[in-house]
């Protein structure tokens, strides 16, 4: 059962030239599947286009330590300045220019029934229109013994941070279908996502839930049963259906990361300022930074994922030609040119972060197996196919001990940044 082309673009939001005039979904092979290739000249920096997620949702963990986001779209709901207290720890802490803080609490709203948050009365009738007059659990949201917290606690007790998927992406899949009036079209539209052999898929759930994944994912599937059974989506409940679901949502959901004090630094960095202002602040900004890492780590956002049906076809190559990001400080993913991309050329973008994609060839391709299922065959790695077969760990040993100092890649790393 595929979905038209009407149903893929429908979610694209907005785009230079738009989405359906600039690129197009076609079948690459039966190794990569489908492909994203432009069909008009694409300039270096042009967006490309703009996606909404078919589903999203707030990764469990992230939620429970108080990053607040919309409900809905993700988007941070803390102010610049209380977001930069609680990760420093610093109760005082004080932001310059709050003028500058995009967050508008008065447009805040909450579900009248079961009290979460939103970032405004559109996000909230969005999600109760598609899913949420399902999930909401009314006055029963703290009530351990509800269906649905027993099934987010015990996804909680088996995937812990940093988290790569939440349950609750599966659930609103089933509450979608389950609300909706076209049942077959919104099927239509998750069956748009690569599948995976049955071997696949057991990598995939290890991978998410570790060693014991097999009793694991059945007490999940049973608690997911009990809570949201659906007979249009019976197959989606079976032992079978359920490990492939797990791992359709495991492979092609895109992380979502959402910052209003991110939001505010770079607002921060566009003001125009004398030199000396523009040094104290950048002065202050830096030293915000290290002390939100003394305290908290690298886990600085809300974070959750979404499945995007177009952002979906796009292959990987470590030399991409376009990347993603989310700078309107919720889920809209926009997909951006890295370089003048020509008719008929694919769009690939990159699952490696930018320090993955500067090792050798054998590591990417070990972190690519272990995390996707596939080989690399990008001009990247067929350029360096006769490099040695060793990670990038076995090659810094092997500088050490020809004495190449133990911090030259982490001046390589810093230069990066």
């Amino acid at each position: 059962m595929a979905a038209s082309m009407c149903d893929v673009f429908s979610f694209c939001v907005g785009v230079a030239g738009g989405a359906r005039g600039s690129v197009e979904v076609r079948f690459v092979s039966s190794a990569k599947g489908k492909g994203l290739f432009a069909t008009q000249l694409i300039r270096k920096g042009e967006t490309i286009f703009i996606e909404r997620p078919l589903v999203a949702s707030q990764f469990l963990w992230n939620a429970l330590y108080r990053y607040r986001a919309c409900d809905h779209c993700l988007r941070a709901l803390e102010k610049a300045e209380e977001n930069a207290q609680r990760l420093t720890g610093k109760p005082g802490q004080v932001l310059p220019h709050p003028e500058l803080c995009s967050v508008r609490k008065d447009l805040h709203q909450n579900c009248p029934h079961c009290q979460v948050m939103y970032c405004s009365a559109e996000c909230r009738l969005a999600a109760a229109e598609q899913y949420h007059r399902v999930l909401c659990p009314g006055p029963s949201q703290g009530d351990p013994r509800h269906p649905l917290n027993r099934l987010q606690e015990a996804w909680r007790s088996v995937h812990y941070p940093p988290e790569t998927a939440s349950i609750m992406l599966m659930a609103r899949m089933v509450a979608t279908v389950k609300q909706a009036k076209d049942k077959d079209h919104w099927v239509r539209l998750f069956s748009q996502f690569c599948s995976k052999t049955a071997n696949e898929e057991e990598e995939i759930v290890h991978k998410l839930l570790g060693d014991k994944f097999k009793g694991q994912l059945e007490l999940l599937r049973r608690l997911f049963t009990e809570a949201l059974y659906e007979e249009t989506l019976s197959q989606w409940f079976t032992p079978d259906g359920f490990r492939s679901l797990f791992a359709l949502v495991g492979t092609n959901g895109q992380g979502i990361g959402t910052s209003s004090l991110s939001q505010w630094v770079h607002a921060c960095d566009a003001l125009e300022l004398k030199p000396q202002d523009r040094e104290q602040l950048d002065t202050f900004i830096d030293q915000l930074y290290k002390d939100i890492e003394a305290a908290t780590g690298e886990f600085l956002n809300c974070e959750g994922s979404g499945l995007f049906v177009l952002q979906s076809c796009c292959n990987h190559s470590c030399v991409p030609n376009a990347e993603t990001s989310f700078p309107e400080n919720n889920f809209l993913l926009h997909v951006t040119a890295l370089e003048d991309i020509k008719p008929g050329e694919e769009i690939c973008i990159s699952y490696l972060d930018c320090c993955q994609r500067e090792r050798s060839r054998h590591s990417r391709h070990k972190i690519l197996r272990e995390n996707y299922l596939f080989i690399c065959s990008c001009p990247k790695c067929l350029a360096e196919a006769d490099d040695p077969n060793v990670t990038s760990e076995e090659e810094e040993e092997e500088d050490e001990e020809e004495g190449e100092p133990e911090d030259a890649e982490l001046g390589d790393e810093m230069t990066d940044v």
